[in-house]
């Protein structure tokens, strides 16, 4: 994952993964309101097409497939390749691939354990974030100077990610945690791709500083980039932390517009319901409503 590659195409997905629960949590909350709504830890996809309907789970299944083929083989060589680094970028995909297995089966299921398995459904996917933070944070690569700088914000926003995570599965009701959660994970997007540009494009290093020879290592461990001064050094993190800020200023905009752009329907009809009027919606049409957003 140490190149602009790796940094872009997992933070891309990461990125629509979270737009995409952060539309349809909001739009769950807005349709059910604060007593019907429940957290879920992956979205349908409505169609009348077989298995479209848990297009999010196959495409993490064949992502997170992907993902550790490119770490454990030697392209374009095609043979296994062992390194410590890689093995554990693989192992955190790995777990993703059990989260999104456990949930197609759980989904699929038509015993009636399939409700226990909901339940492991949603510790699993706490377990996903509860991985990457351990492996993120006892990396075998020793990032160090800028580059361990953006990953140990990164190690902010997974924790975020887990906490939520954990409150979700045992309280799915919760819609701050729920909302959290989701805004996170398109947080852990944003930021790879920031961390792609910022570190591995050599026309975007911070001034005084520059991407670092022989394969980014320094002294036996690995830093993507080099500042040649202190001075530079102290700015290229400061320009890191106000890039993380207005990071975390754009979501939480983003999300808020949408919260006020759907609050006062959910209003609405929460406000019909509790005046004793009939209102019957079609599963259909809400489903519909769901993802588009309205």
């Amino acid at each position: 994952m140490g190149t602009f590659t790796g940094h872009l195409v997992p933070g891309l997905a990461f990125t629509l993964l979270g737009l995409w629960h952060t539309l349809n949590t909001i739009s769950s909350y807005k349709l059910r309101g604060q007593s019907g709504f429940t957290a879920t830890t992956w979205y349908p996809v409505f169609s009348h097409l077989p298995l479209v309907k848990y297009l999010e789970l196959l495409l993490l299944l064949a992502f997170s497939a992907l993902a550790m083929s490119m770490q454990l083989l030697d392209l374009p060589l095609l043979r296994l390749s062992y390194t410590p680094d890689g093995l554990e970028h693989a192992a955190m995909f790995f777990h993703l691939s059990v989260y999104a297995s456990a949930a197609l089966v759980a989904e699929l299921s038509s015993c009636p354990p399939a409700g226990a398995l909901h339940g492991l459904v949603g510790v699993l996917a706490a377990n996903v974030f509860a991985q990457e933070l351990f492996l993120l944070h006892f990396h075998s690569t020793d990032h160090v100077g800028v580059e361990g700088h953006y990953h140990w914000l990164l190690q902010v926003v997974v924790t975020a990610s887990f906490l939520s995570a954990v409150i979700t599965a045992g309280v799915p009701g919760s819609f701050p945690a729920a909302l959290v959660r989701s805004m996170s994970v398109m947080f852990q997007g944003v930021w790879f791709m920031v961390m792609g540009f910022a570190l591995w494009v050599p026309q975007l290093v911070p001034e005084g500083c520059h991407p670092s020879a022989g394969g980014g290592l320094q002294g036996g461990v690995s830093g993507a980039i080099t500042c040649g001064t202190v001075e530079a050094d102290a700015r290229a993190r400061m320009l890191g932390n106000l890039q993380f800020s207005w990071v975390f200023a754009g979501i939480s905009i983003f999300t808020a517009s949408l919260c006020q752009r759907h609050g006062g329907d959910g209003m609405a009809y929460r406000q019909l319901v509790a005046a004793g009027v009939d209102v019957q919606l079609n599963s259909g049409r809400e489903d519909e409503l769901k993802q588009v957003g309205v």
